[in-house]
């Protein structure tokens, strides 16, 4: 492992497109420096999960990815295009117009950690509002390109139920299968599963695994120290606004690690075997 704690990307996603670049990457929040000069690259199919403690700027970065948050320093590109900023006559930096912001981000759709469905539509209503409403895709297509989504993540069955009629998991499959029907090429988690009930982590986790397996390039927010294990192509750790550690999950698990790494993974598995021995109460 380097100085930085970054291991080599394996040939296969070198080769591929950079879907998402950060160059520096810097945010604050007044006098609180939350990001502190991040460089990341996820590649095309590439699943990178983003793991570390509260309050280390894990939400904060995947916001800046989407623009959902300004970023003061630093650049975002998508898809080789620069996110949020543009150049001006002076070679100074200045705030893109809304609809250039909309334009870079059209392929990036986000899932979050509430479920933020529309208590008067059924699924099926959530999933195709912004189909009609952004895309004007006229309701009959909607309508299909809807229940197929709902179909990909297991919800066809509950397509016309309202959302205080969902569980947790179903809601959140719901959402996830919103956003999937704006057909991203980048999709990004910030911790899906953290409002859930545990038994109903898994099968959110079932549906985001399929994604990986269908090709979708995905950064993922997540406590879920399982799923990154088994999922991700690279693990980011991230401390204090900056990045410590990425590489494969074997090699970031379970091969040298740097000391806040090493703290914080053991942490996680002591806390991990109290509820074990203690019960989920």
């Amino acid at each position: 492992m380097s100085a930085t704690g970054q291991q080599p990307l394996s040939d296969d996603l070198q080769a591929r497109p950079v879907m998402i670049r950060l160059r520096g990457l810097a945010k604050r929040f007044g006098s609180n420096e939350v990001l502190r000069g991040m460089d990341l690259d996820i590649h095309q199919s590439e699943v990178v999960c983003i793991i570390g403690p509260s309050g280390s700027g894990k939400s904060t970065m995947l916001r800046c990815m989407a623009f959902l948050e300004d970023y003061d320093g630093g650049e975002v590109f998508v898809e080789d295009q620069l996110l949020g900023y543009t150049l001006g006559r002076d070679g100074q930096r200045v705030r893109a117009g809304d609809a250039e912001i909309r334009q870079v981000r059209r392929n990036v759709g986000m899932v979050f950690q509430q479920f933020n469905l529309w208590p008067h539509m059924t699924a099926l209503g959530n999933v195709t509002e912004a189909l009609r409403r952004v895309r004007r895709t006229p309701r009959s297509q909607a309508r299909e390109q809807g229940l197929l989504m709902l179909e990909k993540v297991g919800m066809a069955a509950k397509a016309h139920a309202y959302p205080a009629q969902l569980s947790g998991g179903e809601q959140q499959r719901a959402a996830i299968a919103r956003a999937l029907a704006m057909e991203p090429h980048i999709m990004l988690f910030d911790e899906p599963t953290s409002s859930l009930d545990p038994e109903l982590v898994g099968e959110v986790l079932q549906v985001m695994k399929q994604l990986a397996r269908d090709g979708m390039t995905m950064a993922v927010v997540t406590h879920e120290m399982g799923f990154a294990a088994h999922v991700a192509d690279t693990v980011v750790f991230i401390d204090q606004g900056r990045i410590i550690a990425q590489g494969p999950p074997e090699e970031l698990f379970q091969g040298e690690q740097p000391p806040r790494l090493q703290q914080f993974l053991q942490n996680y598995l002591e806390r991990s075997a109290f509820w074990t021995r203690n019960g989920e109460a």
